[in-house]
């Protein structure tokens, strides 16, 4: 008894299939690109993998993955570190010029000693903004807060949480007593 079998491919029913559409066109490992500005050092990225995909027939570009988390350090005009960014997973989208960040994320402000940790986070390199609209902790020497999400400079300098709990000090200003004259009698 003889059987033969046929297989044909339709490219129809294969581009339709989960995931053909998003295939790295690249893979890098164990990356660390430096950014830099008139010759100064800005920031470094480093990460043990770096997947670069194109979705042409969706979003109109490619973008950088990374599916085992990153570091980045921001430099201040001195060379010393000011910021260092660190994720579990994260994602360039080079277009539309902002990344985002997601599981364990933690930024390290070296200066002031303070510390957000997150779970999503995006970087609006446009606006020069950092934000998240999810639950973070915001760890500084004395206190500790805790928030319904965050917006921040790019350098984790001026920041402001939503909705603040937690234990922390408020500075009250003087009052200006000028027109207040002392009692000289």
């Amino acid at each position: 008894m003889l059987v033969l079998f046929s297989c044909k491919n339709d490219i129809k029913i294969i581009n339709s299939l989960p995931g053909v559409d998003s295939l790295p066109l690249e893979i890098a490992y164990d990356v660390e690109i430096s950014f830099s500005d008139s010759g100064k050092l800005q920031a470094v990225l480093s990460a043990p993998v770096m997947e670069r995909i194109s979705e042409e027939e969706k979003d109109g570009g490619e973008y950088l993955e990374f599916p085992e988390g990153f570091k980045a350090v921001f430099y201040d005009s001195l060379a010393n570190p000011e910021t260092q960014i660190t994720a579990r997973y994260g994602v360039n989208y080079e277009k539309k010029d902002f990344m985002e960040a997601r599981h364990n994320v933690i930024i390290k402000n070296f200066a002031k000693q303070e510390q957000l940790n997150t779970e999503h986070l995006i970087w609006d390199r446009k606006k020069k903004e950092i934000y998240s609209d999810v639950f973070i902790t915001l760890t500084k020497p004395d206190e500790v807060l805790y928030g319904d999400g965050f917006t921040s400079d790019e350098t984790f300098e001026a920041y402001e949480v939503i909705n603040p709990t937690g234990e922390f000090s408020i500075v009250q200003e003087e009052e200006n007593n000028e027109d207040i004259k002392p009692d000289t009698r």
